[in-house]
């Protein structure tokens, strides 16, 4: 079965069923990943562009690590060293890559709706949004669950707390809306001035104290203190801010015994999470990044898949 959306832009736009087809085709890519020789041919001749306008670690490399796997061809486009530094839109610079007939374009941006518009024009190719501003980042939150259905068997009726800065955070969105969909309890927690009012209409439960969000928590979501989007001082010290948020060893006690800690990097180290709890044994830090290859090459494979189906 194809999914039922062209484009992979948010959350919001996928069923439930969209949802559990990703996750279901991730889980038969992960076995690829394991393989001495970690390549198949099933997306040869198919060409993958990623276009980021912001800097990525985990994201990029796992999108074209995804295609290369898949046996597609993969291209990184640099914005640094394009036209864009001599003032071409964000149109143009879509229209001129759809120009050479690529079958998807990966696309991160610091604007909300970025991916939205380029979709707009898009003729053939499939554009998949890797983060679009403080908007979403909707295969973060299908490879977090992934991570989750791989320790927990399931998401529906978890307990799962987001504890950070809530506001800037794509990330938040994205998991708000999937895990809810899902069927998880979902708490958000963070500093007032870090939680917009919103947030209340995903259905999730807000909280400013870290204990109510964790007591009982299958799952804990630390998320990074985004400085770089803040434009405004939003609490008084870093000192401040991991006292009352950040996530130690004697807030451990809150949890259930078996919760996993979850982080989408990079990490702050001693501002969102103390060091020995990022490589602990409660962490699932680096198990995300592993299943984000995974999410991401059923992301590709699935969505060329539908667009088949639609030339048709």
């Amino acid at each position: 079965m194809p999914l039922s959306v062209k484009h992979l832009l948010g959350i919001e736009d996928l069923t439930v069923d969209d949802i559990n087809l990703i996750l279901n085709t991730s889980q038969s890519f992960k076995e690829i990943s394991a393989r001495p020789i970690k390549k198949v041919p099933t997306l040869r001749g198919k060409s993958v562009i990623n276009l980021f306008y912001e800097p990525s670690t985990r994201t990029r490399a796992s999108f074209e690590i995804a295609a290369k796997r898949l046996g597609a061809d993969a291209v990184n486009f640099s914005v640094a060293t394009s036209s864009v530094t001599k003032g071409e839109s964000l149109i143009d610079t879509g229209n001129n890559l759809q120009s050479m007939n690529p079958d998807i374009i990966v696309v991160r941006h610091s604007a909300a709706g970025a991916p939205h518009l380029l979709a707009q024009y898009s003729k053939y190719a499939s554009i998949v949004n890797a983060g679009d501003g403080m908007h979403e980042h909707p295969t973060q939150a299908l490879l977090d669950a992934l991570t989750i259905l791989d320790h927990k068997k399931k998401i529906a009726d978890l307990k799962v707390a987001i504890v950070g800065d809530i506001a800037h955070s794509r990330v938040a969105r994205s998991n708000a809306l999937l895990l809810g969909k899902m069927g998880a309890e979902v708490w958000v927690c963070g500093p007032p001035t870090l939680i917009p009012v919103e947030f209340e209409q995903y259905g999730v439960t807000v909280t400013y104290h870290m204990k109510e969000a964790l007591q009982g928590a299958d799952v804990v979501m630390m998320l990074r203190t985004q400085r770089e989007r803040q434009q405004e001082v939003f609490y008084p010290s870093v000192k401040e801010y991991f006292a009352l948020y950040g996530l130690e060893r004697k807030k451990m006690k809150w949890p259930k015994k078996s919760a996993i800690v979850m982080h989408p990097g990079p990490i702050n180290r001693g501002v969102e999470i103390d060091p020995e709890l990022a490589d602990g044994e409660y962490s699932v830090i680096l198990e995300q990044v592993t299943n984000g290859v995974a999410v991401r090459m059923a992301v590709l494979f699935l969505l060329l898949g539908t667009s088949e189906e639609s030339e048709q």
